[in-house]
């Protein structure tokens, strides 16, 4: 079965964008790079929420063509965009981007259906709304935490107060020269939720 992969750049205090969403306070580096490249190239499909789905559509399809980009940016923007996109909205207005189907809501049985598929793991990025509520019903296999040596003492956290404490069990930790720190995580004590 296919696993749900959460992968988020956080700082130390656990936010995850500034209060305007600001994220000038990232530190990419060849290693943080690296690791991007091979976690979507080992990969297949990437789960979105409406604006993060709208944000990479108008960014990766031309960084995969800009002559100006690394070839390391180049070569992740190319497997981003022939990845099979799938953009939760229940709007339905969604940024058209090739390789996309739209899930109108976070449907239990759904997800479980697309992890059930085949192909690669699936990740996902930003999309805190559509994290939240995987959480909530149990499907996130993985989390992986680029944490960032920095306090923001302010802007959009993780997850929101009210829920309960949710324990995980560390896979691995590797340490990049620019002082971020991946963090692998899976949760214990919790059955996933099936159909």
């Amino acid at each position: 079965m296919r696993k749900i992969i959460v992968t988020v750049w956080t700082t130390l205090d656990g936010f995850v964008a500034g209060p305007r969403d600001e994220m000038d306070w990232l530190l990419i580096d060849d290693q943080l790079q690296r690791y991007e490249r091979e976690l979507v190239e080992d990969s297949g499909s990437l789960l979105l929420g409406r604006i993060t789905h709208a944000d990479f559509a108008g960014y990766w399809p031309r960084a995969a063509q800009n002559p100006d980009e690394t070839d390391e940016v180049r070569g992740y923007a190319r497997r981003v965009d022939s990845m099979e996109k799938i953009v939760v909205s229940d709007s339905g207005n969604i940024a058209a981007w090739k390789n996309t189907r739209r899930l109108g809501r976070v449907d239990p049985d759904e997800i479980v259906e697309l992890k059930r598929g085949h192909g690669g793991d699936i990740v996902i990025y930003g999309s805190l709304t559509v994290i939240r509520s995987l959480v909530e019903l149990g499907l996130v296999d993985e989390f992986h935490l680029l944490v960032h040596p920095v306090f923001l003492r302010a802007g959009k956290a993780l997850f929101e107060d009210g829920r309960p404490p949710e324990r995980l069990e560390l896979i691995s930790a590797e340490p990049f020269g620019s002082g971020v720190v991946l963090m692998k995580y899976r949760p214990v004590d919790r059955t996933p939720a099936t159909s």
